[in-house]
């Protein structure tokens, strides 16, 4: 099965490719630089441990890390402890209780196999081997902040432009509000849409040029995922002056499979509803006219050329002021579901999904 936006521009993207840039490079020198550590202490088993998990396999694979590698609150907490000289002057930098940070440092020492601390009623001071674990420390926490940054500047990118696609009637008739509504959530990211029928609209999402999409019809598309956003039915409309406007009965879906009718393009939403709605009634007779857009299909139908079948979204204006007519149909479900679609697998991100939160507080249909 399948599911449906397109970008604007970066103004600060260059700047953020620099940032992720530098922070790659201080992760690979802190990687060397924990390498080149790992020299002094090549002669015992247990600290090879500390620095690589173990022994390499020989086969390629890098072993997992070690039980015994601290996790990185610790490792900060170490390092605050020799800064400050004192246990109680680290607890308050890194945001704990002294209690919690003596417990913290006891584990620590537990873990790693070694005592790390001396403590006394002067302070505490780092042991031997604590001053070379937090020589390590050191360059760890380095290259995790150097990784922050450096995810921080991706995702700074991702989120300064959103590129959407929309079928045709969403684009027109209820994207404009949710973009503003984004707009006002985030001034900082270049929005882009470009507008087509649903089958051009999963096509940009497959392809990589759009980062989410909205489209009309009867299922997800193949190769994407979706949700559900809201609901049009579909009515059928003619000009004041046609024959049908002074019928007492509803049309039933025979008379309307029966009649050529002016509709959308092949791969539009509103015609495949339409086509498998009248499937079981003959199917559709061949069009009176094929036109590319929704706002063709009106002004053909305002002409006098012919009846057509279109979204309520798109003709409340025309209906309010006479210029369409709407005609009853009974024993036809013309109802369909608009939804949001991505590429399968890729759950929407950033601006993306803000803007779906979008159309579920500002529902339509």
């Amino acid at each position: 099965m399948s599911r449906e936006t397109q970008g604007g521009g970066n103004r600060d993207g260059g700047t953020r490719e620099g940032g992720v840039s530098g922070a790659g490079a201080a992760v690979g020198a802190a990687w060397d630089g924990g390498a080149a550590a790992g020299g002094p202490v090549t002669g015992g088993a247990a600290a090879g441990d500390v620095v690589t998990g173990g022994a390499g396999r020989g086969d390629g694979v890098r072993p997992a890390l070690s039980h015994r590698v601290p996790d990185l609150g610790a490792l900060e907490l170490l390092l605050a402890v020799a800064r400050h000289g004192s246990l109680g002057a680290a607890a308050r930098e890194v945001g704990i209780t002294q209690p919690a940070a003596s417990s913290r440092v006891r584990s620590m020492e537990r873990q790693l196999g070694v005592a790390l601390v001396d403590r006394s009623p002067r302070g505490s001071r780092l042991t031997d081997a604590g001053a070379l674990v937090t020589d390590w420390a050191r360059r760890i926490v380095e290259a995790a902040e150097a990784f922050d940054a450096g995810a921080q500047a991706l995702r700074g990118r991702r989120d300064s432009r959103l590129r959407v696609a929309a079928s045709m009637t969403i684009a027109e008739y209820l994207l404009p509000g949710w973009l503003i509504a984004l707009r006002a959530a985030r001034p900082d990211t270049a929005v882009s849409l470009q507008a087509g029928n649903s089958a051009a609209v999963a096509e940009r999402l497959s392809t990589g040029e759009a980062d989410v999409g909205f489209v009309e019809g009867l299922a997800v598309p193949d190769g994407l995922d979706g949700v559900v956003v809201a609901h049009d039915r579909l009515a059928v409309v003619v000009a004041p002056s046609h024959p049908w406007t002074r019928r007492r009965a509803p049309l039933d879906p025979a008379e309307l499979a029966a009649t050529p009718l002016i509709l959308r393009e092949r791969g539009s939403g509103t015609r495949q509803v339409l086509d498998a709605a009248l499937s079981a009634h003959g199917g559709l007779a061949r069009p009176l006219l094929e036109l590319a857009s929704t706002t063709a299909v009106k002004a053909a139908v305002v002409s006098g050329a012919g009846p057509a079948v279109l979204s309520e979204l798109a003709i409340t204006e025309e209906l309010a002021s006479r210029r369409l007519v709407a005609v009853p149909v009974e024993g036809v479900l013309l109802r369909r579901d608009l939804r949001a679609v991505w590429p399968a697998g890729h759950r929407p991100a950033g601006p993306a999904r803000d803007l779906l939160s979008l159309t579920r507080a500002r529902p339509a249909g």
